[in-house]
């Protein structure tokens, strides 16, 4: 009897299956309804896990998170173990109808009955995405910054969305105003919100919901003008991002913020989004890899009461994260609601 299989697929455009089956579907973000059907198996396995997830349910999770393709097919049971060539190479992992979730080479990762995986089972990750950590972690260690195996890989170039070119101009635009304003506030010396909306009034076009409350508040409260503060560091990054700096220095101390400055100020606002223009992904993901695995360690060694390692600055890696997960629309995520976990 035909077993009925549902693929979950991370890799964008993943492979022909080879193997005999029968068609069911396939679905990706264009078909309606996807995004919340990912979504209610993650809110699913949380629920099953009564708030105590295991390691590896957090890790299914983050793959359904990070879903592109659903395939389901039926597949004779002689033809089940041909599935895993397939499988990885469109990073999939495959749900049965016992409700037991797998990998691609049907080890299990979760049974709803116990919750425990098989000893072995892995979530599948893409090569390069390995390479990457690979490579990060050899970088590390060369600075005696050490990082556990089981941190996974950032996401890879066959998986990630990046923002468009111009809307990553058009955050710079804003968080530039929004940084410039809590500087003056903290030097005692406010430049009024006209002011700024005067010299930079495509800048006011692209400002969320928090950055507008900021921007309106005559007092702010310090943690508020911190926070604004620290965005010039979101916005070196995605300078870097679009090529308007020539190197993301490792983050052991805080950007150049006359340099940063001076680069918004030297282009006007409409020519930056209309010349707009991303560095390689690779490029991208490779800083992305090596800030996730130091903001591990800066956690790490906050909540031992330790040095960071490295000299790492913590509030430079954070808002590194920040902007680098909105780039690639971590949980599509808005700017505001972007989440930095490590």
């Amino acid at each position: 009897m035909p077993v009925e299989v549902f693929a979950y697929c991370t890799h964008r455009e993943p492979p022909e299956p080879a193997f005999p089956h029968q068609r069911v579907f396939v679905r990706d973000h264009s078909t309606a309804g996807f995004s919340e059907h990912l979504m209610g198996l993650v809110t699913e396995l949380f629920q099953a896990s009564g708030g105590a997830i295991s390691q590896t349910v957090y890790a299914v999770c983050r793959h359904l998170q990070r879903t592109n393709v659903l395939v389901a097919f039926k597949v004779d049971g002689e033809h089940m173990e041909a599935i895993a060539p397939w499988a990885w190479q469109a990073n999939a992992i495959l749900f049965l109808p016992d409700r037991s979730i797998r990998d691609p080479n049907g080890a299990l990762l979760y049974a709803p009955s116990s919750g425990e995986p098989d000893i072995g089972a892995q979530i599948p990750f893409l090569p390069d995405a390995r390479q990457r950590k690979a490579q990060t972690e050899i970088e590390l260690r060369n600075r005696l910054v050490d990082t556990p195996d089981e941190l996974p890989p950032v996401i890879s170039e066959q998986e990630v969305t990046m923002r468009s070119a111009d809307d990553v101009a058009w955050r710079a635009l804003a968080l530039f105003i929004v940084a410039v304003r809590a500087e003056s506030i903290a030097n005692g010396n406010a430049i009024p919100v006209d002011v700024l909306r005067e010299k930079s009034p495509l800048s006011f076009q692209a400002l969320t919901a928090w950055e507008k409350a900021f921007l309106e508040n005559d007092k702010p409260t310090e943690a508020d003008v911190s926070a604004a503060g620290w965005r010039y560091e979101a916005l070196a990054t995605l300078q870097w991002a679009l090529g308007m700096q020539s190197t993301l220095p490792f983050p052991d101390k805080i950007c150049d913020v006359p340099e940063v400055a001076r680069l918004m100020i030297a282009t006007s606002g409409r020519q930056m989004i209309e010349n707009a223009s991303l560095r390689p992904t690779a490029e991208i993901l490779d800083a992305m890899d090596l800030n996730f695995r130091l903001l591990w360690a800066a956690r790490d060694s906050a909540m031992r009461n330790a040095d960071l390692p490295a000299g790492i600055e913590g509030g430079v890696v954070t808002e590194r994260q920040h902007a680098f997960n909105w780039l690639t629309y971590f949980e599509n995520a808005d700017w505001d609601d972007v989440d930095i976990p490590s």
